[in-house]
């Protein structure tokens, strides 16, 4: 256990806090010092390339946009595929897209149709988890295309913000681990 406290330690200690950004109030997590760090960011890929192992993901999917600096590496190690999902209109080709609810509007993400298949066991990444927006719509986007969902994995989860009670009935069981969780 004292190798994922130094982890957890080392990946912490990467992060910065930046206040009122990108609003008045809001105390933003930057990751930029972590991802230039490289015994920090080798840390963080193989953290979650083992979350990957254990669920036995078949693919990555990394949501736009720190879930694709994350998520790309993360595939690479573990030796699976890596999908990007994006916000709406930002790939070529048909797509599958699924619209939510954000607290102050609305969105809209999309996946490449052929991308995913019914073989398939997607581990889906991303930076944060905060309101569970986004990543409960990655969800449904990756069952609508017919594949499984394997997890959810995130660097840190902003407890305070209850993303992990919209996102776990959407799990349907699958798990959902934070390396942090502020």
């Amino acid at each position: 256990m004292t190798e994922i406290t130094d982890v957890s330690a080392l990946l912490l200690s990467r992060i910065r806090d930046v206040a009122d950004h990108p609003e008045p109030g809001v105390l933003f997590k930057d990751i930029t010092p972590l991802l230039a760090d490289p015994a920090a960011f080798t840390a963080l890929s193989d953290a979650l390339a083992q979350i990957a192992g254990r669920t036995g993901a078949t693919k990555v999917v990394g949501l736009e946009a720190r879930g694709f600096i994350l998520g790309a590496p993360v595939a690479v190690r573990a030796g699976l595929g890596f999908i990007p999902v994006r916000k709406a209109g930002k790939l070529p080709g048909a797509t599958l897209s699924q619209a939510y609810d954000l607290e102050y509007g609305s969105a809209e993400i999309e996946v490449h149709a052929e991308d995913l298949t019914a073989a398939d066991r997607v581990l889906v990444i991303d930076d944060v988890l905060a309101t569970g927006g986004t990543a409960e719509a990655s969800v449904q986007l990756i069952r609508r295309a017919g594949a499984d969902v394997a997890g959810l994995a995130v660097l840190m989860e902003l407890g305070f913000l209850g993303g992990r009670a919209r996102v776990e009935p959407a799990l349907a069981g699958a798990p959902l681990e934070a390396l942090l969780t502020l």
